[in-house]
């Protein structure tokens, strides 16, 4: 039996189909804080012409200005693809709860690939992490994406 999926990765979801159409890798994020969305953004590196503007960079900047706050204690992150070292550095340094996320990413992923980084000595801050929530979808837009780009 399918379960549907939770509404903050449904925006994600959403606001990664939007960064695909637009050129950006598919990868959206949202930011919820007692079940209230907060910031709901996607990949925006192309648009800005910054490699730090990935959807998770993104969405704890939009979810800082928005609380006005320095941290993030008491949110979520909802991310359509696996977190990269960057991301997942940001993610403990902003204090967030709760990290879930779609699609595993082999080759760049930082959480249950590659580093680890939640899993290291030196890692101040871990989230609880679940992953593979809407990992058909997540990875269904990626790949089509990146086969659009190889035609």
């Amino acid at each position: 039996m399918a379960f549907p999926l939770p509404e903050p990765m449904r925006l994600a979801l959403d606001a990664a189909a939007r960064a695909g159409a637009a050129g950006e890798v598919p990868v959206g994020a949202v930011v919820t804080r007692d079940g209230a969305v907060v910031a709901v953004v996607a990949n925006r590196m192309r648009e800005r012409g910054d490699p730090t503007a990935h959807a998770e960079m993104e969405a704890i900047r939009t979810a800082l200005a928005a609380i006005g706050t320095g941290r993030l204690d008491g949110c979520d992150l909802w991310v359509t693809l696996e977190p990269c070292a960057m991301c997942a550095g940001a993610i403990a340094h902003a204090r967030i709860d709760r990290l879930y996320y779609g699609a595993a990413d082999e080759k760049g992923g930082a959480v249950a690939h590659g580093p680890r980084f939640f899993s290291q000595p030196t890692c101040h801050h871990r989230p609880e992490i679940y992953g593979g929530i809407g990992e058909t979808e997540s990875a269904g837009l990626l790949k089509a994406f990146f086969a659009q780009r190889r035609l």
